[in-house]
């Protein structure tokens, strides 16, 4: 199963030698330089404009992706003799980003500031993200729906009852997130970035940026972009490096920085950035795991991770109030 995809280069002139695993994937050396191969579930139609993204940021950035390659038919989506859909792309020699490295942290989102600032294109509704609000909205009605759920079951385990004891306070912050979201310049904000085609990573996570020699190479794997006001890959990123570093303030506010050096925040964006932080997301996330998967069976793991979130509580809403903050 090893080579399995590999049959697939021939319909791209290309020969492979050396072979590696990535994440979900292989790596080949060809004589055209390293491309990876992996199966593709998605609809052509996103394909091709994730491939004229790709190709306009090679042209206008001077960081590096992972673009897309057609064969020699000019399709972007190549089946094997299994019918199995593949996609080839342009790779790159490098290492991810080191989440305990401050330096590679900040320049990891430098690169995502001089990516967004060339993320732009004509809009197409289908891959409009959904709005915050109703995203905010539909989380909490899922938060009181679990705490019922858990209310009515007469015996309960370790994680359930963790959940019963915090879930009140998290759905306060949560309520609480969205009526700031509401009375905020949100809604003229969204519009205006949609007017312009603002385009989001949508996945921009240490995974997908690539380090040579202690730069930034390249910043891959574009396939959940959408169109959407672009600090939410800012959020998503800082959150998960600040979920690591207990949210450290002065690291925050160096991401920040290092950000807003290459693309400075209006005051919009910086006051929605603020928003999206003091909402509860890790927290919903365990509890609707929780409730979409097996009960009957719940990993220590997911319960040591509901804890921790409880301990760190103090220090997420000091963040998310303190950060923005000249």
């Amino acid at each position: 199963m090893y080579d399995r995809g590999l049959s697939v280069l021939e319909q791209y002139g290309l020969d492979a030698g050396a072979v590696y695993r990535g994440r979900g994937a292989l790596i080949c050396e060809t004589q055209e330089g390293l491309v990876m191969i992996r199966e593709y579930w998605g609809t052509p139609k996103k394909l091709e404009h994730q491939a004229k993204l790709l190709d306009k940021l090679s042209d206008t950035s001077p960081i590096g992706t992972d673009q897309i390659l057609s064969n020699k038919e000019g399709s972007y989506i190549s089946g094997d003799h299994e019918k199995i859909p593949y996609i080839v792309k342009k790779w790159y020699e490098g290492k991810e980003c080191d989440t305990r490295n401050e330096a590679e942290i900040c320049k990891g989102v430098s690169a995502l500031a001089s990516l967004h600032k060339s993320m732009c294109m004509p809009v197409q509704s289908h891959y409009i993200r959904e709005s915050l609000c109703s995203e905010f909205q539909r989380h909490n009605r899922e938060l009181r729906k679990i705490r019922r759920f858990i209310l009515e079951k007469r015996r309960k385990n370790p994680f359930e009852q963790e959940l019963l004891d915090t879930i009140c306070c998290f759905l306060g912050h949560g309520e609480e997130a969205l009526e700031r979201l509401k009375t905020s310049g949100y809604e003229k904000l969204r519009q205006r970035e949609l007017a312009r085609g603002a385009v989001c990573h949508g996945e921009f996570n240490q995974h997908n940026i690539l380090f040579f020699q202690g730069e930034v190479r390249a910043v891959t794997n574009f396939d959940k972009w959408n169109y959407d006001i672009q600090t939410g890959d800012l959020y998503r990123f800082m959150r998960k490096i600040l979920e690591k570093h207990q949210w450290d303030l002065e690291l925050g506010r160096k991401i920040l920085l290092a950000y807003q050096q290459v693309r400075p925040l209006s005051r919009e964006e910086t006051e929605n950035l603020r928003i999206r932080f003091s909402y509860p997301e890790k927290y919903w996330k365990l509890a609707n795991y929780y409730y979409t998967h097996n009960k009957a069976w719940i990993s220590e793991k997911n319960l040591e991770k509901l804890k921790k979130l409880r301990e760190q509580r103090e220090k997420w809403r000091n963040f998310a109030e303190s950060a923005f903050t000249a």
